[in-house]
């Protein structure tokens, strides 16, 4: 039986962290890629790991290379390159470089592995998802944005920690922007089944929505020189394994919308069913008028960002 081919576009922290985490779950065989300038450092990174295979009892086969035709025929493809925003650069700044590189990466998946299904995480993220889009020609239930995952994840852990339960007996929905644009569903946050606001005071639960905004931003000023990579690869990770196994997990996803909530064409973190096609089934949720109101406040906020856009 043919294993599974996974590509991961970008060697850095967040991609080398997908292979791990890919590896470690014998999601299929890996090729980890970077640009041609920093030869070595990709293949390298993929025989470390693939000499680890032994210890770990995992039977995948993982490459390193500075070219796209080692990804050729790939099952998924997950997008972690472009630079990170640096002090004095603008937000247009960071979209016009990123848009160029997820550009040039959409374009060469395309051309090696016209089945793939893609993940981007590069940012700004909802813009990015539309870039890779246009560029790929792919149809949209094949372009999937990894924000939700992480966001909910963040939202998960700082919950259980106030509850003095289980990571795995929090179950939350986000909506959304990443970050600064998530819309919290405080009304589909349970416990072990039992309402969130049973189990938290109201004060205390907008303060853990909003550590969960800042989350990435609480580690970037940690760490200092650098950002998170842990948590967003296993996010990704989780995506790749519904849509390779074909889990059908509901996960909140940028995922286009044209009717599904009114959106009207634009790819926005709402609730989706992954699989082998990738997006199958966008899950329309109920909202109160508040949230609502916030929802279409992150809405906005993404046509304003695709708006900027330059391809």
């Amino acid at each position: 039986m043919r294993r599974a081919k996974i590509s991961i576009i970008g060697a850095g922290n967040v991609g080398a962290t997908a292979a791990h985490w890919a590896a470690s779950k014998e999601l299929g065989d890996i090729v980890l890629v970077d640009v041609p300038q920093v030869d070595g450092m990709p293949q390298g990174k993929a025989l470390d790991l693939y000499e680890a295979s032994p210890i770990e009892g995992y039977d995948s086969k993982i490459i390193g290379a500075t070219n796209y035709e080692a990804t050729k025929d790939s099952d998924v493809v997950i997008v972690t390159a472009g630079v990170a925003r640096k002090p004095g650069m603008s937000r247009d700044d960071l979209i016009n470089i990123n848009t160029g590189i997820v550009k040039s990466v959409a374009e060469n998946v395309a051309k090696y592995s016209p089945n793939a299904v893609m993940i981007v995480v590069s940012n700004p993220l909802d813009a990015m998802v539309y870039v890779a889009w246009k560029a790929s020609g792919f149809p949209t239930q094949r372009i999937v944005g990894q924000a939700g995952v992480l966001d909910t994840a963040r939202y998960r852990s700082f919950l259980a920690e106030e509850v003095g339960c289980s990571v795995e007996d929090v179950q939350a929905l986000l909506l959304g922007g990443h970050g600064d644009d998530m819309v919290p569903l405080k009304r589909y946050t349970f416990a072990g089944g039992i309402p969130i606001t049973q189990l938290v005071k109201p004060d205390r639960l907008e303060q853990i929505i909003q550590r969960a905004r800042d989350g990435g931003a609480e580690i970037v000023k940690l760490l200092k020189t650098g950002s998170a990579y842990y948590a967003p690869a296993a996010a990704t990770v989780q995506m790749a394994e519904s849509i390779i196994r074909d889990k059908k997990r509901i996960l909140p996803c940028a995922a286009y919308c044209d009717k599904e909530f009114g959106i009207g064409g634009y790819f926005v973190g709402v609730p989706c069913v992954l699989g082998t096609k990738g997006v199958e089934r966008v899950i329309e949720v109920e909202l109160d008028e508040a949230e609502h109101k916030m929802f279409q406040a992150s809405v906005d906020h993404v046509k304003e960002l695709v708006k900027n856009i330059k391809i």
